[in-house]
């Protein structure tokens, strides 16, 4: 299958999950997740009527920037480096992987210096992982309100990444469970909006679009393996 097809294959399935939960294609946004992938592509993607691409790496993200198309909506989201944090602000459509005070005071001290506003995602842990990054409930609430206060951020919602299964049907409730989070902390009134939620992966897309995703970070599906 050409990436084209594979596109087509994905955005039929999202169509799909948001009737199956009574949703509106357009409140899911497909991030393409291009990392290690070739410019060509993501060109190829481009061409196939692919606007949001998410990269892992700070440099790799400004050297692709550089070489596309200045309407491609680029997404960073991978683990944020306080040194890298320089390569982002202002040329990012949004930052979905904030999961640290020290992180985020440094995106407001970039942001104020360049006269900008970051929007950004503040990333949840759900289950007791190792490899995973992401903050318990107690300690995102510090965060969110953090970013809520400041001027130069713009807190947008929610992200999470789940621990691997062979059945996505297994971690229904960790999706479902940010969501309820998401719309609790919503209500207090002391966070803003949280309009979206950062959930799904290649293989689980489309129970997180039934449990509320309104962004879902799609790589291999769409490309393919990536180059190492």
């Amino acid at each position: 299958m050409t990436i084209a097809t594979r596109l087509a294959a994905i955005r039929s399935k999202i169509d799909a999950a948001c009737v199956r939960s009574h949703r509106q294609a357009d409140a899911v946004t497909l991030v393409a997740v291009s990392k290690k992938q070739p410019v060509a592509a993501i060109q190829t993607a481009v061409n196939a009527g692919q606007i949001s691409f998410g990269e892992n790496y700070a440099q790799e993200l400004r050297d692709k920037r550089a070489a596309l198309s200045p309407t491609i909506h680029w997404h960073f989201v991978g683990r944020l480096q306080s040194n890298k944090l320089k390569y982002l602000v202002g040329g990012v459509k949004l930052i979905h992987s904030v999961e640290s005070m020290d992180i985020a005071q440094e995106l407001d001290r970039l942001s104020e210096r360049r006269k900008t506003v970051t929007p950004l995602l503040v990333q949840i842990e759900l289950a007791d992982q190792t490899t995973k990054a992401g903050l318990v409930p107690e300690a995102a609430m510090k965060l969110m309100a953090y970013c809520q206060e400041s001027p130069h951020l713009d807190l947008q919602g929610l992200m999470t990444f789940p621990p691997p299964v062979s059945d996505p049907e297994q971690i229904r409730p960790l999706f479902r469970r940010l969501t309820e989070w998401r719309d609790e902390w919503r209500r207090s009134g002391r966070y803003g909006l949280l309009p979206h939620l950062s959930m799904g992966m290649s293989h689980d897309f489309e129970v997180a679009i039934e449990e509320g995703a309104t962004l879902i970070r799609v790589g291999t599906a769409i490309f393919g393996e990536r180059v190492t």
